[in-house]
Protein backbone atom coordinates (compact mmCIF):
# COMPACT_ATOMS: atom_id res chain seq x y z
CA UNK A 1 0.00 0.00 0.00
CA UNK A 2 2.83 2.31 0.75
CA UNK A 3 4.23 1.67 -2.70
CA UNK A 4 0.84 2.50 -4.27
CA UNK A 5 0.72 5.75 -2.34
CA UNK A 6 4.23 6.62 -3.52
CA UNK A 7 3.30 5.78 -7.06
CA UNK A 8 0.16 7.93 -6.84
CA UNK A 9 2.19 10.77 -5.40
CA UNK A 10 4.78 10.36 -8.10
CA UNK A 11 2.03 10.31 -10.72
CA UNK A 12 0.58 13.50 -9.30
CA UNK A 13 3.94 15.18 -9.42
CA UNK A 14 4.51 13.95 -12.95
CA UNK A 15 1.03 15.08 -14.01
CA UNK A 16 1.72 18.48 -12.64
CA UNK A 17 4.75 18.63 -14.90
CA UNK A 18 2.88 17.33 -17.89
CA UNK A 19 -0.21 19.25 -17.16
CA UNK A 20 -2.91 16.63 -16.74
CA UNK A 21 -3.22 13.95 -14.08
CA UNK A 22 -5.78 11.88 -15.98
CA UNK A 23 -3.57 11.55 -19.01
CA UNK A 24 -0.50 10.44 -17.09
CA UNK A 25 0.07 6.67 -17.39
CA UNK A 26 1.63 6.46 -13.93
CA UNK A 27 -1.66 7.68 -12.47
CA UNK A 28 -3.61 4.88 -14.11
CA UNK A 29 -1.00 2.32 -13.18
CA UNK A 30 -1.25 3.51 -9.57
CA UNK A 31 -5.07 3.37 -9.70
CA UNK A 32 -4.98 -0.14 -11.24
CA UNK A 33 -2.44 -1.31 -8.73
CA UNK A 34 -4.48 0.13 -5.87
CA UNK A 35 -7.64 -1.56 -7.17
CA UNK A 36 -5.75 -4.83 -7.70
CA UNK A 37 -4.31 -4.70 -4.20
CA UNK A 38 -7.74 -3.78 -2.80
CA UNK A 39 -9.61 -6.66 -4.49
CA UNK A 40 -6.88 -9.24 -4.01
CA UNK A 41 -6.42 -8.10 -0.40
CA UNK A 42 -10.17 -8.28 0.20
CA UNK A 43 -10.31 -11.75 -1.33
CA UNK A 44 -7.24 -12.87 0.61
CA UNK A 45 -8.71 -11.35 3.78
CA UNK A 46 -11.93 -13.30 3.20
CA UNK A 47 -10.02 -16.53 2.51
CA UNK A 48 -7.81 -16.07 5.57
CA UNK A 49 -10.88 -15.16 7.65
CA UNK A 50 -12.74 -18.27 6.48
CA UNK A 51 -9.66 -20.44 7.14
CA UNK A 52 -9.24 -18.92 10.60
CA UNK A 53 -12.96 -19.30 11.31
CA UNK A 54 -12.80 -22.96 10.23
CA UNK A 55 -9.72 -23.52 12.35
CA UNK A 56 -11.29 -21.80 15.37
CA UNK A 57 -14.48 -23.87 14.87
CA UNK A 58 -12.41 -27.09 14.76
CA UNK A 59 -10.54 -26.01 17.89
CA UNK A 60 -13.82 -25.14 19.61
CA UNK A 61 -15.26 -28.54 18.61
CA UNK A 62 -12.16 -30.28 19.94
CA UNK A 63 -12.41 -28.34 23.19
CA UNK A 64 -16.11 -29.18 23.44
CA UNK A 65 -15.35 -32.86 22.72
CA UNK A 66 -12.57 -32.83 25.30
CA UNK A 67 -14.89 -31.21 27.86
CA UNK A 68 -17.62 -33.73 27.06
CA UNK A 69 -15.16 -36.62 27.34
CA UNK A 70 -13.86 -35.20 30.63
CA UNK A 71 -17.43 -35.02 31.95
CA UNK A 72 -18.11 -38.58 30.77
CA UNK A 73 -14.86 -39.76 32.34
CA UNK A 74 -15.78 -38.00 35.57
CA UNK A 75 -19.24 -39.58 35.49
CA UNK A 76 -17.72 -43.02 34.81
CA UNK A 77 -15.22 -42.50 37.60
CA UNK A 78 -18.02 -41.53 39.98
CA UNK A 79 -20.04 -44.56 38.85
CA UNK A 80 -17.13 -46.95 39.35
CA UNK A 81 -16.27 -45.41 42.70
CA UNK A 82 -19.90 -45.83 43.77
CA UNK A 83 -19.93 -49.41 42.49
CA UNK A 84 -16.67 -50.11 44.30
CA UNK A 85 -18.06 -48.59 47.49
CA UNK A 86 -21.28 -50.61 47.09
CA UNK A 87 -19.28 -53.79 46.45
CA UNK A 88 -17.15 -53.12 49.54
CA UNK A 89 -20.28 -52.56 51.63
CA UNK A 90 -21.86 -55.72 50.22
CA UNK A 91 -18.69 -57.70 50.94
CA UNK A 92 -18.68 -56.38 54.51
CA UNK A 93 -22.35 -57.32 54.88
CA UNK A 94 -21.63 -60.81 53.53
CA UNK A 95 -18.71 -61.18 55.95
CA UNK A 96 -20.85 -60.02 58.88
CA UNK A 97 -23.59 -62.48 57.90
CA UNK A 98 -21.03 -65.26 57.54
CA UNK A 99 -19.59 -64.47 60.98
CA UNK A 100 -23.05 -64.48 62.56
CA UNK A 101 -23.94 -67.71 60.77
CA UNK A 102 -20.66 -69.31 61.91
CA UNK A 103 -21.34 -68.24 65.50
CA UNK A 104 -24.88 -69.59 65.29
CA UNK A 105 -23.69 -72.89 63.82
CA UNK A 106 -20.97 -73.13 66.47
CA UNK A 107 -23.52 -72.56 69.22
CA UNK A 108 -25.87 -75.15 67.69
CA UNK A 109 -23.04 -77.67 67.33
CA UNK A 110 -21.98 -77.05 70.93
CA UNK A 111 -25.55 -77.52 72.17
CA UNK A 112 -25.97 -80.66 70.06
CA UNK A 113 -22.66 -82.01 71.38
CA UNK A 114 -23.80 -81.36 74.96
CA UNK A 115 -27.12 -83.12 74.30
CA UNK A 116 -25.31 -86.05 72.69
CA UNK A 117 -22.87 -86.30 75.59
CA UNK A 118 -25.72 -86.23 78.13
CA UNK A 119 -27.64 -88.85 76.15
CA UNK A 120 -24.55 -91.07 75.97
CA UNK A 121 -23.93 -90.54 79.66
CA UNK A 122 -27.51 -91.64 80.42
CA UNK A 123 -27.10 -94.63 78.11
CA UNK A 124 -23.79 -95.53 79.77
CA UNK A 125 -25.39 -95.23 83.20
CA UNK A 126 -28.27 -97.48 82.04
CA UNK A 127 -25.79 -100.02 80.67
CA UNK A 128 -23.85 -99.91 83.93
CA UNK A 129 -27.09 -100.44 85.89
CA UNK A 130 -28.05 -103.32 83.59
CA UNK A 131 -24.57 -104.80 83.94
CA UNK A 132 -24.84 -104.46 87.73
CA UNK A 133 -28.24 -106.16 87.68
CA UNK A 134 -26.91 -108.90 85.42
CA UNK A 135 -23.88 -109.35 87.67
CA UNK A 136 -26.11 -109.48 90.77
CA UNK A 137 -28.42 -111.98 89.03
CA UNK A 138 -25.43 -114.04 87.96
CA UNK A 139 -23.99 -113.96 91.47
CA UNK A 140 -27.37 -114.96 92.89
CA UNK A 141 -27.72 -117.76 90.35
CA UNK A 142 -24.22 -118.91 91.15
CA UNK A 143 -24.99 -118.67 94.87
CA UNK A 144 -28.17 -120.69 94.35
CA UNK A 145 -26.23 -123.26 92.33
CA UNK A 146 -23.54 -123.42 95.01
CA UNK A 147 -26.19 -123.68 97.76
CA UNK A 148 -28.06 -126.39 95.86
CA UNK A 149 -24.86 -128.30 95.27
CA UNK A 150 -23.86 -127.91 98.92
CA UNK A 151 -27.34 -128.99 100.02
CA UNK A 152 -27.24 -131.97 97.68
CA UNK A 153 -23.86 -133.01 99.04
CA UNK A 154 -25.11 -132.60 102.61
CA UNK A 155 -28.27 -134.51 101.82
CA UNK A 156 -26.36 -137.30 100.18
CA UNK A 157 -23.96 -137.48 103.08
CA UNK A 158 -26.41 -137.04 105.99
CA UNK A 159 -29.88 -138.16 104.83
CA UNK A 160 -30.95 -141.70 104.87
CA UNK A 161 -32.97 -143.03 101.97
CA UNK A 162 -36.20 -142.97 103.98
CA UNK A 163 -35.61 -139.35 105.03
CA UNK A 164 -34.89 -138.45 101.39
CA UNK A 165 -38.13 -140.08 100.23
CA UNK A 166 -40.11 -138.22 102.90
CA UNK A 167 -38.47 -134.92 101.91
CA UNK A 168 -39.29 -135.52 98.22
CA UNK A 169 -42.92 -136.33 99.05
CA UNK A 170 -43.23 -133.11 101.08
CA UNK A 171 -41.70 -131.04 98.26
CA UNK A 172 -44.11 -132.55 95.73
CA UNK A 173 -47.08 -131.72 97.96
CA UNK A 174 -45.92 -128.09 98.41
CA UNK A 175 -45.15 -127.64 94.72
CA UNK A 176 -48.65 -126.47 93.65
CA UNK A 177 -48.69 -123.78 96.38
CA UNK A 178 -45.21 -122.55 95.55
CA UNK A 179 -45.94 -122.20 91.83
CA UNK A 180 -48.91 -119.87 92.43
Amino acid sequence: MAWAAETAEHATAHAAESGSLVTAPEFWVAIGLALFVFFVGKRAYNLVGVALDDRSLKIKNRIDDAARMAEEAQALLATYERKQRDAAEEAETILDNARREAQRLTAEAKAELERTLKRREVQAMERIAQAEQAAVAEVRAKAVDVAIEATRKLMVERLTPSQADALIDTAIKELPTRLN
